[in-house]
């Protein structure tokens, strides 16, 4: 049973569904938006108007926070400042740009949606949330955020922040992520939509979600739902939303071979899709049960590059946490063994390149640490 207090009369309100039944649609809306007009954030593509600069920030800012995507998203407006510049650029120095930022299929998207957009909507992107949801790597919450935020559309967004608003001020008691949760988290966020506010209301719940009512200790005190936030009034804020039992995430040990030759290292470049996609490492992989780093180094090296490795003194051990995994990876000073050149079995390709070169070459963030150490004794022998 969920206790909901009556904001105007004061009473005790009993109901076991309260995002069925629950109080004047508007008032929910109507604190935001009064919140939201002295409390907005200050952020670099509020300033801006155009659609693509919008696009630009709700890709960076999926799985990323906000004080880490702005220095990214003023250099990448530095560098591609339109959406055809975009679309002309080579991969290569989209994710060179992005590197660092992570989730790289965002970069391949979003580049991926620059072209399409040229050519099949003539370099100007759609307003509708259906249109842009078609487009690569646009979900229904950026969809509905860009058709919203740059267009004006009445279009509800929900995001974590938005979810963790709803879940608190209607008690929701449903597990985030279930199907249940998100129909119910969807239609609430509809339900409350102020027609031709949409842009400022989604913004509002971000930002209540990311300054006010955060993940853990909430500042209720400060918050313009205080009063009629059933989680509050029950003191079960800290507990919504409810969240499943998380899985273990498993830890990998992994090695990775720095071969010289000729004052060169040799570097691989990953198969354009799936993990870190397209982006360039040092040659080397997992480590088997049972195996130790030298085999586990010579065996990865012979079925990636069909060549035989010493391996000499260690050069660094680096951690490392991903989405689903982390890694513990061990680098190693190799020797090619034959005469014979290296192959790119499974990587897209392969280039022997000098470590001051290593820069030009984007790499995921345990890789560029590797490279940077290389640069960095390169320099210290000089």
């Amino acid at each position: 049973m969920i206790i909901r207090k009556n904001w105007r009369q004061q009473k005790v309100v009993f109901s076991s569904k309260p995002w069925q039944t629950h109080r004047m649609p508007s008032e929910f809306s109507q604190l935001l938006l009064q919140w939201y007009a002295h409390a907005a954030r200050a952020l670099p593509w509020r300033e801006r108007s155009d659609a693509y600069s919008i696009l630009v920030s709700e890709i960076m800012l999926q799985q990323t926070r906000v004080e880490t995507t702005i220095p990214y998203f003023q250099r990448w407006l530095e560098r591609f400042p339109t959406l055809a510049g975009l679309a002309a650029a080579p991969e290569q120095e989209v994710l060179r740009l992005w590197e660092g930022l992570g989730y790289y299929s965002r970069a391949r998207n979003l580049h991926r949606t620059a072209r399409q957009v040229v050519v099949e909507y003539n370099g100007v992107i759609p307003s509708s949330a259906a249109e842009l949801e078609r487009l690569p790597g646009v979900g229904r919450y950026t969809a509905a955020a860009v058709a919203s935020i740059a267009f004006g559309k009445d279009e509800a967004a929900l995001d974590g922040n938005i979810r963790r608003v709803l879940a608190r001020y209607f008690n929701i008691e449903l597990s985030v992520g279930s199907p249940q949760a998100e129909k119910v988290f969807w239609g609430l966020a509809r339900e409350h939509l102020p027609r031709g506010r949409a842009s400022d209301y989604n913004q509002a719940l971000m930002d209540l979600g990311a300054t006010v009512c955060t993940p853990c200790a909430p500042r209720c005190e400060a918050c313009p739902l205080e009063a009629l936030c059933q989680a509050r009034i029950l003191g079960v804020q800290e507990a919504r939303p409810v969240r499943r039992p998380r899985a273990t995430i498993p830890h990998y040990i992994v090695t990775a071979a720095v071969i010289r030759r000729s004052g060169r290292v040799l570097i691989a470049q990953r198969p354009s899709t799936g993990l870190l996609g397209g982006l360039w490492e040092f040659p080397g992989g997992k480590q088997e049960p049972g195996e130790s780093l030298v085999d586990c180094m010579t065996r990865e090296i012979r079925e990636e590059l069909g060549a035989a490795v010493h391996v000499g003194v260690a050069l660094g051990v680096y951690q490392h946490a991903y989405t689903h995994f982390r890694i513990t990876l061990h680098a190693f000073a190799c020797t090619l063994l034959e005469k014979q050149e290296p192959q790119a079995l499974h990587a897209s390709e392969i280039r022997w390149v000098a470590p001051e070169e290593l820069g030009d070459f984007p790499m995921g963030k345990v890789d560029r640490q590797i490279s940077r150490s290389l640069v960095n004794r390169t320099e210290a022998k000089k």
